[in-house]
């Protein structure tokens, strides 16, 4: 008899990792794609099948957590999600949640507490200790996703056209983007909306620029350190929006890639007024949890420091 195995799938904006694990915590096989949010992206569900066919018929595999951008906010989206996942493995258990409730979920290995999420998009959600949750946030890109990788990225955008009209005062932004890019200043207008204009996947190619004003920050740069203070502005909202439903000095911690920038994780951690907790997995681990908990595995430990470290190698080989 084949051993039991678990998958994770851990959607975003930007991609989807899809992970195979033992019951000992050990990562058997990963694959990664494109992001695979239905709010933005009509090929989503192509995406999404493309990069799960692999395990379809995989010996031993027992339970499915699949977490997922977008679930549960838009009714007849959910259900199409719903759908995917259950045509994808018919007999098998599985546990279909928003994208933010798993990375709680391993955030915090099922306890409560306040997870402030910025990734390409941004949104909190908090869990008490009766096991309620709530969320604030999370509205897309056109009506909110404040302090995200794709804010901070648009907001770039809107200050160096500033910059160069001569609207705003000069920053180096200008010259990390443009070289970054490989555009032409000498004619700018053209060469960034030509950018613009070519993108097949504007949202995760927007939210990318961040990286340059999180390295032109560190590099002094006013007008960057200016706006990672208004992004720390604008998460240490969605923390307040929902902290109430928490006991009073719940744990919070963060997930989402945009808090890869120490400044802004730093920025986050002044305004709440205290220090963010190590989350205990990353988003994939709490897809894995989700799906180990169908199983009513034992879990110790023992197994979450083992997809905590394995999770992690298998994040940085993806990025490689």
């Amino acid at each position: 008899m084949s051993e039991e195995l678990i998958l994770g799938i851990d959607g975003g904006g930007s991609k989807v990792f899809v992970t195979l694990a033992n019951r000992d915590g050990h990562i058997l096989r990963t694959a990664l794609g494109g992001g695979v949010n239905p709010m933005d992206n009509p090929d989503w569900r192509h995406e999404l099948e493309r990069h799960i066919e692999p395990f379809r018929n995989e010996p031993g595999l027992t339970a499915v957590g699949a977490a997922l951008p977008a679930y549960g906010e838009v009714a007849h989206l959910s259900a199409l999600q719903k759908q995917c996942i259950d045509e994808a493995f018919p007999d098998i258990r599985k546990a279909v949640l928003n994208d933010v409730d798993a990375a709680h979920l391993g955030a915090f290995a099922g306890r409560p507490g306040i997870l402030v999420l910025s990734g390409t998009g941004s949104m909190s959600w908090a869990r008490n200790g009766a096991g309620l949750s709530t969320r604030a946030g999370g509205w897309g890109d056109v009506i909110g996703d404040e302090g995200s990788s794709y804010w901070i990225g648009r907001e770039a955008l809107h200050l160096i056209s500033q910059s160069l009209d001569g609207r705003a005062k000069p920053t180096a932004l200008t010259k990390a983007i443009y070289d970054d890019l490989q555009l032409d200043i000498s004619d700018p207008i053209n060469a960034l909306g030509g950018w613009i204009n070519g993108l097949a996947r504007p949202r995760a190619d927007i939210a990318a620029l961040s990286i340059l004003v999180d390295r032109t920050a560190q590099q002094g740069d006013e007008t960057s350190i200016s706006l990672i203070e208004k992004a720390a502005d604008e998460l240490a909202k969605h923390h307040w929006a929902i902290s109430g439903h928490c006991e009073a000095g719940a744990n919070w911690t963060y997930a989402g890639g945009t808090f890869s920038s120490r400044l802004l994780l730093e920025a986050v951690e002044r305004r709440i007024g205290r220090q963010a907790i190590l989350p205990v997995l990353p988003p994939i681990g709490g897809a894995l949890l989700a799906a180990a908990q169908l199983l009513d595995w034992p879990l110790d430990e023992g197994w979450f420091g083992q997809i905590a470290v394995e999770a992690e190698a298998a994040i940085a080989r993806s990025r490689q």
